[in-house]
């Protein structure tokens, strides 16, 4: 069955090359749908599909090329929650390269300015604990972070 609800990333340009490298980042993830500019369309010649709809571990987003006229913001972002570290380092490096900019507990923005949030489990774990002063604690060290360390925040949760 197609899912009838989609996330729409409108891109200036550059919208297939980002569901490309979407997808070899995250598994179970893949493009479904690449649909041409109609003939006539100035972005034709750029080559860069209009629409470009794809899975991410099996939610689906769309990425619509359509021109400088709405730019991302963090109103918006894609979170991943990672098994470990390994898998939380290398998304973030992966996401950050190339001109990728780095935020606050967790969050970065990629080269084309679409937000992520990449969240480890254990982090999750917790912040959402009944141990509610142990979660404030890995909580206040998860606010000093940019990219999370798995292993402060367990030993600030620990105390």
């Amino acid at each position: 069955m197609v899912s009838k609800v989609s996330t729409v990333l409108w891109f200036d340009k550059g919208g297939e090359e980002a569901a490309k490298f979407y997808v070899s980042l995250i598994p179970n993830s893949r493009i479904t749908n690449a649909v041409s500019p109609p003939m006539g369309d100035q972005q034709r010649d750029s080559g860069d599909a209009l629409v470009v709809e794809f899975e991410l571990f099996g939610m689906n987003y769309q990425i619509l090329s359509a021109g400088p006229h709405f730019k991302q913001s963090e109103a918006v972002s894609i979170m991943v929650q990672t098994d470990d570290q390994e898998e939380t380092d290398r998304l973030w490096n992966a996401l950050i390269a190339d001109g990728g900019e780095e935020s606050q507990c967790g969050w970065l923005k990629d080269k084309w300015g679409v937000s992520w949030q990449i969240t480890p489990k254990a982090l999750l774990r917790a912040t959402s604990s009944d141990d509610r002063a142990a979660a404030g604690r890995a909580m206040a060290a998860m606010m000093k972070m940019r990219k999370i360390d798995i292993a402060a925040i367990e030993a600030a949760f620990r105390g």
